[in-house]
């Protein structure tokens, strides 16, 4: 299968960013290179795992409220979702709204959206599909539909805004704004602040999958790009930053070493780090206040009854 809308980022450009990354004071590799095809699949592994709490409350939630969700959007919906992975959470959207046009999913991960999209196919053969493989954090333009459709809704499940800090969170929530009419509609989970020991064990789970994720990343970039990183000699570490209130993650040097990487030799003292990640976690009055400066208005705030999640329907205010 091709896709027609493939905007994967090439060696080159994925070379160029590891380098940029490794050769800053903190040195960093941006998240979106976490989801080759083995990446997805960890992540998937971790979306089912007990300590990580998001796709459990988050899908709870969804179900208590399908109803008031639905008659929100309302039918023949077109529906955007941004990091769309292994489409699950769309289905049961797309099960409960009237008469959905179109689905647009969006993701980084060829191989995945190949798949998932294929079998989506199938399964709703009057919907059209109209999937891009992309970094939807760059300012993509999306591709026209020839479907007629009364509402758009972009659907950003999964917390996946907090692993953008506050500032940026802000700037891509007027991003997404600006893809919408007025009464168009953003439904946007968001993780919320709770205990320290809940967050921690949920990024370093007792299995250990979270950090097979992590140093993944180095055994990609081994294979794609002709590293030597030595797995062994790295470490996955991810603790809760209170001050900024997020999970931060990282690979941390576990001895002085000489990583090489094209022609480039990149030092690493021991204990260095790359950053790789970080989850920023909310309270509902301050998402709610992001959203506003972003030109989206709060037209429900649903929660689990625990409030360790949000769900937030957000209308634009755009025209």
């Amino acid at each position: 299968m091709t896709l027609p809308h493939d905007f994967t980022p090439g060696k080159k450009q994925f070379l160029a960013e590891i380098l940029e990354g490794l050769q800053k004071s903190q040195k960093e590799i941006s998240s979106k290179y976490l989801y080759d095809k083995r990446g997805a699949s960890l992540f998937e592994r971790i979306s089912r795992l007990r300590e990580y709490y998001i796709p459990r409350i988050e899908a709870s939630i969804m179900r208590d409220n399908i109803g008031d969700i639905a008659k929100l959007i309302g039918p023949r919906a077109l529906i955007i979702e941004y990091g769309a992975g292994d489409c699950k959470k769309i289905r049961f959207l797309l099960d409960h709204l009237e008469e959905p046009v179109t689905f647009m999913p969006i993701d980084i991960s060829q191989a995945q959206l190949k798949r998932v999209t294929s079998r989506l196919g199938l399964d709703y053969p009057d919907l059209d599909i109209i999937p891009v493989c992309a970094d939807y954090t760059c300012n993509l333009e999306l591709p026209r539909t020839n479907s007629v459709f009364l509402r758009r809704v972009i659907f950003f499940p999964g917390s996946t805004i907090s692993n953008f800090t506050p500032v940026d969170a802000v700037d891509f929530l007027r991003h997404m704004a600006s893809k919408l009419d007025v009464d168009d509609v953003l439904l946007i989970g968001v993780d919320l602040k709770k205990d320290e020991n809940v967050l921690y064990n949920a990024y370093n789970d007792s299995k250990g999958v979270t950090a097979e994720f992590n140093l993944n990343l180095l055994k990609r970039i081994n294979r794609e790009l002709n590293g030597d990183f030595e797995l062994s000699q790295f470490r996955h570490y991810a603790p809760y930053n209170n001050k900024k209130g997020c999970i931060e993650m990282y690979l941390v040097s576990l001895k002085e070493q000489m990583v090489h990487l094209g022609n480039v030799d990149i030092y690493f003292k021991k204990g260095e780090t790359i950053w790789t990640e970080s989850s920023y976690k909310y309270s509902i009055d301050s998402f709610s206040e992001m959203a506003s400066r972003a030109g989206l208005t709060v037209e429900r705030v649903l929660t689990d009854t625990r409030r360790w999640f949000s769900v937030y329907c957000l209308v634009s205010e755009m025209a």
